[in-house]
């Protein structure tokens, strides 16, 4: 007779891990656990998007440029909220709001951690049913705990992060994260309400068949990301070539398909957005620390992305992530055809 499997739940998996942090007494496991909570409020909502009137334009423009989805703002009212509830973060750096967003007084008087936020990554896609995500990154805070939290607390390179994760709101929910010490994943069962492991110890292929770029972007491309869809493209047994081309439009949804199955997510610069589209602090960090803690690689085409200095909240760059072969191959192809800045 088989020994049932233990269903372990998130809230169980951080405090069985709580050791590996000594230093944080309790705090980080609370962060996370106040993440999780959030999650699943949100999840709730996607899930009756197209049955409610959230999903329209609020009519507003955020400080991206791009159209507000009520759904946008729901959620990020939920982890602001949510984070402000639990007492262990002293300020916020989220996509939707333009200056970072400070919990001051109360039980949040010695809080140690900043965390910067994209609520809900890809809400364009709300109206048509593909999955959209949120990405959070939390860092220790520079300043004292005397002090109220500033700017400064968010311009660290993403290796001084603590934790670093995403949920993706598709056919099933997931939550998947890492504190340093490799990278697990979290399913949602919607009959008990709880995250639980599905996903332990989450590895990157080294290599795939997958490449995720937006295509239609080709003629604004640098040429070392134009050479490198033709190698892509050009049938090569040895090397599995020709790759197959993927691209959701979803961040999440297509960084997540690659964490699972193997390949390369790309998003140049290109003429239109010379500095890259994604956001350092809250889209490329938290996925480079997690890539990277899986076995994979991140650039910004030519160095590392978690070892950037952000200058700016909400500071742009290009992004090379996934499958570490995928991704070094790419660079060759940067540093051979196109000239670009560190």
């Amino acid at each position: 007779m088989n020994e049932k499997k233990r269903v372990i739940t998130l809230g169980q998996f951080i405090i069985e891990r709580q050791a590996d942090f000594p230093y944080a007494k309790g705090e980080l496991s609370r962060l996370l656990r106040d993440i999780g909570i959030a999650a699943k409020i949100v999840n709730r909502e996607v899930n009756k998007a197209g049955l409610v009137d959230i999903i329209g334009d609020m009519g507003g423009i955020n400080v991206q440029g791009e159209k507000v989805k009520k759904l946008d703002v729901f959620a990020n009212d939920q982890f602001i909220s949510a984070l402000r509830s639990g007492g262990e973060c002293c300020g916020i750096a989220s996509e939707e709001n333009e200056e970072i967003i400070l919990i001051e007084g109360g039980i949040s008087q010695d809080a140690k951690y900043v965390i910067a936020i994209d609520p809900l990554d890809g809400s364009s896609n709300i109206d048509v049913n593909v999955s959209i995500g949120t990405i959070f990154s939390i860092y220790r805070r520079n300043s004292s705990t005397n002090d109220i939290c500033n700017t400064n607390d968010f311009m660290q390179p993403g290796t001084l992060q603590v934790a670093a994760g995403y949920i993706i709101y598709g056919s099933s929910t997931m939550l998947v994260y890492t504190t340093g010490k490799g990278v697990n994943g979290f399913t949602l069962d919607p009959s008990i309400g709880e995250f639980c492991l599905s996903h332990p110890d989450m590895k990157i292929p080294a290599s795939g068949k997958v490449y995720s770029i937006n295509e239609g972007n080709y003629v604004h491309f640098p040429d070392g990301v134009k050479q490198y869809i033709k190698y892509c493209q050009v049938e090569d047994k040895d090397t599995n070539r020709p790759y197959t081309s993927r691209y959701i439009g979803s961040l999440v949804a297509d960084f997540h398909r690659n964490m699972i199955k193997g390949g390369i997510y790309i998003y140049p610069s290109t003429a239109k957005s010379p500095n890259g589209k994604l956001r350092l602090l809250y889209e490329c960090n938290p996925l480079a620390f997690i890539t990277e803690q899986a076995g994979g690689k991140a650039s910004n085409g030519k160095s590392r992305i978690l070892q950037l200095q952000p200058d700016e909240i909400h500071q742009r760059s290009p992004l090379f992530i996934g499958s570490f072969e995928m991704v070094e191959k790419a660079e060759e192809f940067m540093l051979k055809y196109s000239q670009i800045e560190a």
